[in-house]
């Protein structure tokens, strides 16, 4: 693969437009999915133990995904008679039916977001892609093929972005439990000397620049 021609989605870019292939049917993104939450996550190949874990993970936890109103996407290079067969195994060996739509991604798409990475071989990384109902990219994360992803963290990153957004505040590190201010968030710094000043008069906080409250 020729270097000049691998991409990877920086944040607050438009999700690029894509035709894929799934094992439910042809879907076009981010067009199909305007308007909602989407997280598009790419695996190395199927039939793989690793990969297997992790999609039994984010089926665990699909109903959490869809409270928040988020689609789940799955992704590899392999074709879609291979994603087909992969569900059929592990519905029947592990009990589990996976109902989110994989994804058979050819060169072209796999390199429009850095999926192919030149020093890791010819298999998808494990990417991550979370976009906005405004087909917005929020967040990317690379995984190596030899790490399974963390699928509570992937879930615990878009809850945070719909409340940093629906509440113009930030988020704390581990949040909703963080070691300083638990499920707190975080209010944007003053911006002039006159807010600084009255800032703790408003909030609860240890200076003007770290105050927080509660949702």
């Amino acid at each position: 693969m020729e270097q000049q021609n691998f991409h990877m989605p920086l944040l607050g870019d438009d999700f690029p437009t894509l035709t894929l292939q799934t094992t439910q049917g042809v879907m076009n993104l981010p067009g199909d999915l305007k308007g909602r939450w989407f997280v598009l996550f790419s695996h190395p190949a199927d039939f793989t133990p690793v990969c297997t874990t992790e999609f039994v993970g984010f089926q665990r936890l699909m109903p959490e995904f869809e409270k928040l109103g988020v689609k789940l996407i799955g992704m590899s290079v392999d074709q879609v008679f291979s994603h087909i067969k992969w569900i059929e195994w592990i519905k029947e060996k592990l009990g589990v039916e996976i109902t989110f739509p994989i994804a058979a991604a050819n060169d072209s798409i796999a390199n429009a977001l850095g999926m192919l990475h030149p020093g890791k071989g010819t298999n998808t990384v494990r990417a991550v892609f979370v976009v906005d109902p405004q087909s917005k990219v929020r967040l990317v994360i690379y995984y190596p093929q030899e790490i399974g992803r963390n699928m509570e963290e992937v879930l615990r990153a878009v809850k945070a972005l719909q409340v940093a957004d629906k509440n113009n505040v930030a988020v704390p590190a581990n949040w909703p439990n963080n070691e300083l201010i638990k499920d707190r968030v975080i209010i944007s710094p003053a911006k002039t000397v006159t807010e600084a000043a009255t800032r703790l008069k408003e909030y609860d906080g240890y200076d003007w620049w770290f105050c927080h409250k509660a949702l």
